[in-house]
């Protein structure tokens, strides 16, 4: 032990900053080492100016008495002060905790209404009882059609079809080999969409599909008049 490290220690024990063991230690010293035991006095008188900086508080006489007062008093409920005391401090906590209960609870019902609804529309969705692809004159895929019996038709573009800015898509289709092309509705360039016509007969297989190029605002004959941008036959989907 250096004299300077055993300094501090006195100077701990002095200022009540030392543990039991430590001021154990350093009273067992004082009792073997008289210089020691001088170097303990001299930090008391050392330190003892700290002491005379501070008044002297009595405590009040009824200070204990009050204290196992309020200990064994009751509340209404039965409970201890004590016990009220503890509840007092957590009502904030409480409260924040209900808060932040409240806010997952609701968005644990909006993730659930989500779910539900997107299985509920999932689950609605009518498989195409019809599929065909579309290809133009070189072979090459350019639209992908869906049909279902509530006369429902799905186009899928499968690349950017250059449309003219005099022209726009339309798509036909012939619910009877013999019969004449009907329209099912225009496209806008680069999109696809669903198109519905009432009164047709449910989608068949082999049933011809095509786009073709058209005036603005869709045939003036209400038949295929410009060029063919793709077309193909019905195949009936497996499942």
């Amino acid at each position: 032990m250096t004299d300077r490290s055993l300094s501090e220690r006195i100077d701990e024990v002095v200022l009540g900053l030392a543990s039991e063991t430590e001021m154990a230690e350093i009273e067992a010293l004082c009792a073997a080492d008289a210089d020691i035991a001088a170097q303990l006095e001299r930090a008391r008188s050392r330190f003892a100016a700290l002491d005379d900086t501070a008044d002297i508080m009595p405590l009040p006489d009824d200070l204990w008495q009050r204290v196992e007062t309020s200990l064994d008093a009751k509340e209404p409920d039965g409970s201890s002060a004590a016990q009220s005391a503890d509840i007092i401090k957590l009502v904030p906590l409480q409260k924040a905790v209900s808060k932040w209960r409240a806010t997952a609870l609701s968005g644990l019902a909006a993730a659930l209404l989500l779910a539900v609804g997107l299985g509920w529309s999932l689950l609605n969705v009518a498989e195409p009882t019809i599929i065909a692809v579309l290809l133009d004159s070189q072979g090459q895929p350019i639209a992908l059609v869906e049909g279902n019996d509530n006369n429902k038709t799905l186009i899928t573009l499968l690349e950017n079809a250059r449309v003219p800015d005099d022209r726009v898509m339309q798509v036909w289709t012939k619910p009877e080999e013999d019969g004449s092309p009907v329209s099912l509705g225009l496209l806008a360039a680069a999109r696809s969409r669903t198109l519905s016509v009432d009164g047709l007969p449910p989608p068949r297989a082999d049933q011809l599909y095509e786009i073709t190029y058209e005036p603005l605002g869709g045939s003036p004959t209400n038949l295929p008049t410009g060029p063919i941008l793709g077309k193909g036959f019905a195949k009936l989907p497996v499942y």
